[in-house]
């Protein structure tokens, strides 16, 4: 019985990793239901899960389960133990906080993009889920847990993939990962954003007073060049000129001292 389930198993895995891109490790979102469950048949859901898999899982659930389990009292306080060791993801409910079922149908939400396994005991919840395609189903049934065959919608969809009518999530996926590769699809993370300038105060520095300019005479003086007589060069028609009318002075002041000499001599006599 359980090498058939184990059979089953792999070939619904192979179904929705070839058609949804479903890989390891497996993300397994659990309700309080199935937490519950759990405790009931005994069942150590990080041990056995693994193993009915055969490959690595992650146990996971959101803030607005663990809000649940929380007002529900002491009655489900194991299943809130359970759930408080999965890894949380982040919901969309920060403020407000809503129903688990609620919560878990919106993480799976635009196709999956995520790859969650749900794992529930609610019927209302099991109806919504197979209700949209790609998202594999599990639950726990005589103390074993199952993962329920794909559901109609989803057998469905992959028909109309492969007619060429509809598109996959995965194929989606790869197609942008490959314009990637090619260049042909610019990352967002690496556009420039445009900066937006920022309204800001006055410039501090602009707000201190003004220092007066002290002048320093030494440096002052220093860099003042003073600025020097150009001599004129003088042509050797001038110099002789000169030269001329230095000479006719001397012949005149010597002319004039014998004249001076013979009217004393004049006057003696």
């Amino acid at each position: 019985m359980k090498i058939t389930r184990q059979k089953h198993a792999k070939k619904h895995l192979g179904f929705f990793r070839n058609n949804f891109g479903v890989r390891e490790p497996y993300q397994i979102l659990l309700d309080g239901t199935f937490c519950q469950a759990a405790l009931r048949g005994r069942i150590q859901l990080r041990e056995q899960l693994p193993r009915y898999l055969m490959a690595e899982t992650q146990l996971c659930t959101t803030r607005c389960v663990l809000k649940e389990l929380e007002t529900l009292g002491k009655d489900l306080y194991g299943a809130k133990l359970i759930a408080q060791k999965c890894q949380v993801r982040n919901c969309p409910h920060f403020k407000n906080a809503v129903s688990g079922s609620e919560c878990l149908l919106s993480m799976v939400e635009d196709g999956n993009p995520h790859h969650y396994f749900l794992a529930t005991q609610d019927q209302n919840l099991s109806m919504k889920v197979k209700k949209k395609p790609g998202i594999p189903l599990m639950f726990i049934i005589q103390n074993t847990i199952v993962l329920d065959k794909p559901s109609p919608k989803t057998i469905a969809f992959v028909k109309a993939v492969e007619s060429g009518q509809l598109v996959s999530v995965h194929e989606k996926q790869s197609i942008r990962q490959l314009k990637e590769e090619q260049g042909l699809v610019k990352d967002p993370e690496q556009r420039r954003r445009k900066k937006r300038k920022k309204v800001s105060g006055p410039n501090p520095l602009s707000c201190l007073k003004k220092k007066k300019k002290t002048q320093d005479t030494n440096s002052s003086a220093s860099e003042k060049k003073r600025k020097r007589k150009r001599i004129r060069n003088r042509s050797t028609s001038e110099v002789l000129s000169e030269k001329q009318n230095a000479e006719g002075h001397l012949l005149f002041i010597h002319h004039e001292a014998c004249h001076l000499q013979e009217i004393k001599v004049c006057c003696v006599y």
